[in-house]
């Protein structure tokens, strides 16, 4: 069966129909050949040798696992960081090819959710917190809380993905008119 990872959830949660066109009738995006992807992509191979020895102590992290690879029966993805902290809870830190400018991006919450999901599933402790570090704003720091109603957000998309892909089903398309400007699908989609 078809693995999910937090990319697919972002996209499926900005419109449903991305998982029908690109995962069902497999019409392929072409994401990989974007500029901020590229850069992101080379960007997390130096981080992991510079940061080889590094233990972020002012958040309280005891100990941090890198490019940790987790699933669950739903969802998969590769966590940069899981970082284990001192009140006994976790946490995933995530490094972002970006300029920190004043405010948090659904994308970037929802994949730090599904990376709270995954880490609670996999080490069976509370992650109440995730980190973002913006690497293009000196390495900006970002604490982001862990939401429950986020949590179950991303759970119940996961499990409609699941139905989409399992049954060939077409969901409707988001409400939100003014994303289908810029879809990759926009001349196909039936809205």
């Amino acid at each position: 069966m078809f693995s999910i990872t937090p990319s697919h959830i972002i996209q499926h949660l900005y419109c449903p129909r991305f998982t029908f066109y690109e995962y069902v009738l497999r019409i392929p995006q072409f994401e990989e050949k974007q500029y901020k992807v590229i850069q992101g992509r080379e960007m997390h191979d130096r981080k992991e040798i510079q940061n080889a020895g590094y233990l972020r102590r002012r958040i309280g992290a005891q100990a941090k696992l890198i490019n940790c690879y987790l699933t669950n029966n739903l969802l998969r993805g590769e966590v940069d960081e899981v970082l284990e902290l001192t009140d006994g809870t976790m946490a995933p830190l995530d490094y972002k090819f970006a300029k920190w400018e004043g405010k948090l991006y659904d994308t970037y919450r929802t994949q730090l959710m599904c990376y709270a999901w995954l880490i609670e599933e996999n080490f069976g402790k509370a992650v109440a917190k995730g980190y973002l570090v913006y690497t293009r704003s000196k390495n900006y720091l970002l604490e982001v809380p862990i939401i429950r109603a986020d949590l179950d957000a991303i759970r119940n998309a996961a499990t409609e993905i699941r139905k989409i892909l399992k049954k060939n089903w077409y969901p409707r398309a988001t409400k939100v008119r003014k994303r289908c400007e810029h879809c990759t699908y926009r001349n196909i989609c039936t809205q």
